[in-house]
């Protein structure tokens, strides 16, 4: 049999001596972290955190990030460039309903924003995920034409980007926010009044995009924080989670669509959900189930009279729900009574 020998690990020794400023400044973020933004020290930060500086003036809550004055100018600044045809590479293209725009999408956005104007009904975006791995486009209205060439490696013949985002720099939250605020303005003024737009993204910005989005669409228009499988036997990991899902935020126009957007039930669910009140045309169809409960464990906060039609109705055991769940139920007709007074079903829209 052939002996197995364990390898000695070798240690390497680094080329150059390590910084003290670095160990320093690491030093002091793992004892006050909230002193660094984008793993920079803010001065003024340290100086709140220390108790030698407080800000003056009114406080109030406030989304903002290095750049974002500039991403408005971004926004506000026009476009000269035109969309041309491209009738080789097209098939049926007098006959087609469908459109392909190959360009910077920000200065295509612009171009659409006359024309189609309070037009789209649905809107997907898939943006970089800022991990590191993907480029964060440099909006140059001076030379559109040329930063878009550029930055998706058309032109150059030495490799360099215009602006990278590598490993060692990457996940600058700024940056990329200034990139997608303009972009995400223009979508929103794109969509209909009963519009909804799509926007995918990972671990990385999901907080931060869904600020931007509550701040451009307004939070009242927020539909839903899709949550998505998105790999399957990611392999093992020797610390923390292995990550295996992404997002996708939907936001609406107008904060009414909100109602509406419903997925259709099953045929095993329209079986259960078979019930109407007169709430059906705005909740759609209920079923029930008993309120009362016969589980094993004492709850004694689960045991309380339910008032109805003057009269109080105790259970068995205990309830399903809590007393101040009950009663959030009693006030939008969400209780069942059956005759004889001695059961009580919680009702649920379908």
């Amino acid at each position: 049999m052939a002996k197995a020998r364990k390898r000695r690990k070798i240690e390497r020794v680094a080329r150059t001596t390590p910084g003290i400023s670095a160990d320093r400044l690491e030093a002091l973020k793992s004892l006050l972290p909230e002193a660094f933004t984008e793993n920079t020290l803010d001065c003024e930060k340290l100086q709140e955190v220390l108790g030698t500086h407080i800000q003056e003036g009114a406080e109030r809550y406030s989304f903002t990030w290095a750049g974002k004055r500039d991403a408005i100018l971004t926004l506000q600044q026009p476009s000269d460039a035109t969309l041309v045809p491209d009738r080789t590479h097209s098939i049926q293209f007098d006959k087609t309903r469908n459109v392909f725009i190959e360009g910077d999408n920000l200065e295509v956005l612009k171009l659409l924003y006359k024309p189609y104007f309070g037009r789209v009904k649905f809107i997907y975006i898939d943006p970089p995920y800022n991990t590191g791995k993907d480029r964060i486009y440099v909006d140059d209205y001076a030379h559109p034409i040329e930063a878009y060439l550029k930055i998706t490696q058309q032109v150059g013949d030495d490799g360099t980007p215009l602006r990278s985002n590598p490993e060692t720099g990457g996940r600058y939250h700024s940056a990329w926010l200034s990139m997608m605020y303009p972009r995400l303005y223009l979508a929103r003024q794109l969509l209909r009044d009963d519009g909804l737009i799509f926007v995918s993204i990972d671990d990385n910005e999901v907080h931060h995009l869904r600020m931007l989005l509550n701040e451009i669409f307004g939070e009242e228009n927020f539909v839903a924080q899709i949550v998505w499988k998105s790999k399957f036997g990611a392999g093992a990991k020797p610390t923390g989670f292995i990550e295996v899902h992404e997002y996708i935020l939907c936001y609406a126009k107008s904060g009414d669509l909100i109602k509406s957007v419903a997925m259709p039930l099953s045929e095993k669910l329209v079986k259960i959900y078979n019930r109407k009140d007169e709430y059906f045309e705005t909740r759609g169809p209920y079923a029930t189930w008993p309120l009362e409960t016969t589980s094993l464990d004492a709850r004694p906060n689960l045991r309380y009279p339910i008032l109805h039609a003057g009269t109080k109705i105790w259970p068995r055991k205990q309830w399903l729900w809590s007393k101040e769940r009950v009663a959030a139920a009693q006030k939008v007709d969400g209780l069942v009574f059956r005759v004889p007074l001695r059961k009580v079903c919680s009702g649920l829209s379908g």
